[in-house]
């Protein structure tokens, strides 16, 4: 990666603040990413992710304050901004009725590319997510991860310099995710940096970086294994009829920290292993079962806002 320290951020964003009503999605944000970086926004639906990559993109206007990618100013100017950028959206956004070669070259028209330079992009796009030898294949004849494959291939059409991915596996199976995050790490590998958000811890372990948003703020940030090594040893779940209880009790007599998610009690310990019968013994009849594992980045998430990590909302 570039160095950060003298290159233009990627991304910066300055007091960014978005509001929808009363509602704020973004409060105050102050973020950046570093050229060549691959960046992760982590967190529950409705945490701001999507605001931010909307803000980013020029289709949403802050309330307050600014951002900027590549050094320009999204909001005063984004024609400039839309240059530099490649965007694959959370929807589908290809014409079904079109063959993949007829989805690309219709948009390179539109970046106004044409003749040579125009089948030049086309081909680097297919080439870039392993689709060339789709190119005259209807849409709507391609599975899940081979379309979204396709989306990324649009977003790579005018060769950006930043790509911005809003959930890009969204709805696809584990093989298909393989297939995008196959794409979408090649084009990294080039050197484009790419920020992307996700709902997904095992997605956003691929990143170099993970920022983890909650209602609009950044509450962690640092390399999935730094985050991971801060929630303090291994990770107990304990499936109980009485959740709450036993983990109000566990903090009590234990002074470990114990949150209920998803009706099961997480526990961090370190030498988690050691800790379980002594738990067990502590409350009798109370754990139905106890699953020790290591920390995820979910985890995280609990560990730095004491509640679960809820998937809700859109934003």
């Amino acid at each position: 990666m570039i160095d950060s320290a003298v290159a233009i951020p990627a991304v910066e964003t300055r007091e960014l603040t978005a509001r929808y009503g009363e509602r704020t999605a973004l409060a105050a944000l102050d973020f950046r990413v570093a050229p060549g970086e691959r960046v992760a926004l982590l967190g529950p639906n409705g945490a701001g992710k999507s605001t931010l990559l909307s803000i980013l993109a020029t289709l949403l206007a802050p309330s307050a304050g600014s951002a900027r990618v590549l050094g320009i100013d999204v909001a005063r100017h984004p024609f400039a901004a839309r240059r530099v950028i490649g965007v694959v959206f959370q929807g589908p956004s290809l014409d079904r009725r079109l063959s993949v070669q007829e989805n690309l070259r219709l948009l390179a028209r539109l970046y106004g590319l044409r003749g040579a330079a125009l089948a030049r992009a086309v081909d680097d796009a297919l080439a870039g997510v392993d689709l060339a030898e789709r190119r005259r294949d209807r849409v709507s004849t391609l599975s899940g991860g081979l379309a979204r494959r396709l989306e990324v291939a649009r977003a790579l059409l005018a060769r950006p310099q930043l790509l911005l991915l809003d959930e890009p596996t969204s709805g696809l199976d584990p093989a298909a995710r393989a297939e995008v995050w196959g794409a979408i790490e090649a084009q990294s590998k080039e050197g484009a940096t790419v920020l992307y958000a996700t709902h997904l811890g095992e997605e956003a372990e691929r990143a170099h970086r993970v920022v983890i948003l909650d209602q609009g703020r950044v509450v962690a940030e640092g390399t999935p294994a730094s985050l991971k090594a801060g929630v303090g040893g291994d990770v107990l779940v304990v499936e109980s009829d009485d959740a709450e209880w036993l983990a109000a009790q566990a903090r009590e007599r234990f002074a470990v920290p114990a949150a209920v998610v998803e009706g099961a009690v997480l526990v961090e310990r370190e030498r988690g292993h050691e800790f379980v019968p002594t738990l067990v013994e502590a409350f009798p009849g109370r754990a139905r079962s106890v699953t020790l594992r290591q920390p995820t980045l979910e985890d995280v998430f609990v560990h730095v806002t004491g509640k679960r990590f809820r998937v809700r909302g859109s934003t």
